[in-house]
């Protein structure tokens, strides 16, 4: 299990310094969405301010299909690295955006829409980043290699997930949680922005790939012929839809709601809550590429319909255990079952995604997929989960959604392998 060629190695950390980046300040937001909802949506209610919070955080998913067709078309037509250079651009005005903003009681209602707007250009700048980076590394990858080669693409923000863990650790024992709550919350932030200029020079200076100069020497895309492109592939955008949501469901819950959840609704420690993030990480990075290997060896259908199968199976059951028997140790237990589902799940659902969709609307159609996925679904996952907790009174009750995301997967998977797409 290992690399081609130490240049491809090169590669694929540029292709994937956006996704870093991504994926760090999702996973900064979620770290902090307590801390934000009192500055920038503060209410009388502290449900309802956090409920306010994790809206704008899903706000920004909204936003995933429109950035998936403009840009992801944009890419299909000029080519990946050009398109992944501009979801760059974009993704970082929307950091600063949210890393310099004043709070509420300084600037009023403006301090909210200026962080809505912040998450409305991360999200439409990533609905495009994800396709365009896993169709990249499909297309230097070689054929008995590919799924190795793609699941890096989740690796880079399992990365992500453990850097903003580890800062967020070393920051409580330097800065302290007071401080953190009053403003240290923005330091994380401005630390994702300080990186961007290295990640725009290393993106810069990317080759098109092979297979794109070739198959796309002339493309005439319009979009009118993107929509016609949809319009005729409808059913395999709909269940792709269905094989994406276990893992964007299961990864938002993993990085996004879990430091909320275990600290509001589990009383753990703050500091507990970004251990758990690192270890979950550091998991997830294991089984990913282990995964997108296996895969090549042995094809792709047994390893999704069994993951599926133990996410239908476990997800409730897990959580009810963690509830009755709160403790560190049964937490993370918990925790590194729900990252084992997802790394092998999406190690594998990545590469089949992007060799499902037709040539010359490569990007498009991954993104596209991907993107509603996560603005129907996945982006929503914190606020569906605290809802559930809430309502039901019952610490399991996300258990109930991850199982219905697996069972989607589940269904979706059986329709599209009986496809002659040799996956």
């Amino acid at each position: 299990m290992k690399f081609r060629t130490n240049k491809d190695v090169k590669i694929i950390f540029s292709v994937t310094s956006g996704n870093f980046l991504e994926m760090y300040d999702f996973a900064i937001y979620g770290f902090y969405a307590v801390f934000i909802a009192r500055i920038f949506f503060p209410a009388e209610n502290e449900f309802i301010s956090l409920m306010q919070s994790f809206i704008v955080f899903g706000a920004g998913f909204l936003m995933r299909p429109f950035g998936a067709v403009v840009l992801g078309a944009y890419m299909d037509k000029y080519g990946r690295r050009n398109g992944l250079i501009v979801t760059l651009a974009i993704m970082a005005i929307g950091t600063v955006s949210i890393a310099l903003c004043p709070g509420y009681e300084s600037i009023g209602i403006l301090a909210p829409v200026i962080v809505l707007l912040g998450r409305l250009l991360q999200g439409f700048a990533a609905g495009a980043e994800i396709g365009g980076v896993s169709v990249y590394l499909a297309e230097i990858a070689p054929k008995n290699l590919r799924g190795f080669y793609v699941s890096w693409q989740s690796g880079s923000q399992q990365i992500a997930t453990i850097f903003a863990g580890m800062v967020g650790v070393a920051l409580h024992y330097l800065v302290g949680d007071f401080i953190m709550q009053e403003w240290g919350w923005r330091i994380p932030f401005i630390l994702g922005c300080l990186i961007v200029p290295y990640f725009f020079y290393i993106r810069r200076i990317l080759d098109e790939t092979p297979q794109f100069k070739h198959a796309n020497k002339y493309n005439q895309l319009t979009f009118s012929s993107i929509f016609e492109s949809i319009r005729e592939n409808i059913t395999t955008v709909i269940f792709s839809i269905m094989f994406v949501m276990m893992t964007t469901v299961t990864f938002y819950f993993l990085t996004s709601f879990t430091p909320t959840y275990v600290n509001q609704f589990l009383h753990f420690s703050q500091l507990e809550s970004f251990l758990i993030t690192v270890i979950i990480g550091l998991s997830s990075l294991f089984w990913l590429p282990i995964s997108g290997y296996l895969s090549d060896r042995i094809g792709r259908k047994p390893i999704a319909l069994l993951m599926t199968v133990l996410g239908v199976i476990s997800a409730y059951p897990v959580l009810v255990f963690l509830a009755h028997n709160i403790s560190f140790k049964n937490l993370v237990f918990t925790e590194l079952w729900f990252s084992f589902l997802f790394g092998a799940y999406n190690g594998v659902m990545v590469v089949s995604l992007s060799e499902i969709m037709p040539p010359n609307v490569k990007a498009l159609g991954f993104s596209f997929s991907y993107s509603i996925t996560v603005a129907i679904f996945g982006g929503f996952t914190p606020a569906i989960s605290t809802f559930l907790t809430q309502k039901l009174n019952n610490p399991a009750a996300p258990g109930f959604w991850l199982t219905f995301a697996a069972f989607c997967s589940f269904v979706s998977a059986l329709i599209l392998f009986k496809k002659k797409w040799n996956l």
